[in-house]
């Protein structure tokens, strides 16, 4: 860092947020022919790891606002990839789930999504691997907690 601000060409911050860019744009690219975009896929992929999140557990999944989230939800359910009950079990939450349809699409996705993060790692060892995924851990702890650093 400068005095006058962040050096753009050090700024570890900065390369992360060009890496995220990247990466989404990659996924974009696979998702695109498949009918998807990332946020569609995050909502299908969080439902098939965690059945029955509520549309604000999924905008947090995702990334998006709960506003967002409604609409994809509402689309998705439209066309049969997801399902909510019509009455809240429980408070307000509408708890979704995937539907048959919605694992299908999931699978093709999956697999497509794989290619990316197989491609941006493969200039790594697996300790590589490793060890940028406990660096990327502990940032996020550290942002997280509030962790102002030494």
């Amino acid at each position: 860092m400068n005095q006058d601000g962040v050096d753009l060409e050090t700024s570890l911050g900065y390369l992360l947020k060009e890496a995220s860019s990247v990466l989404r744009s990659a996924m974009e690219e696979v998702l695109r022919p498949l009918g998807m975009s990332v946020t569609h896929y995050s909502c299908l992929e969080l439902l098939a790891q965690r059945p029955g999140l509520s549309n604000s557990e999924l905008a947090r999944g995702a990334f998006v606002t709960r506003q967002s989230m409604n609409v994809l939800l509402q689309t998705l359910e439209r066309e049969g990839y997801v399902t909510r009950p019509a009455e809240a079990p429980v408070g307000k939450a509408l708890p979704a789930r995937l539907t048959p349809r919605g694992r299908r699409s999931l699978e093709k996705a999956t697999v497509a999504v794989r290619s990316v993060e197989v491609r941006m790692l493969a200039g790594m060892t697996e300790a590589e691997q490793a060890g940028a995924f406990r660096i990327l851990q502990s940032m996020i702890r550290s942002l997280r907690d509030g962790n102002d650093g030494p």
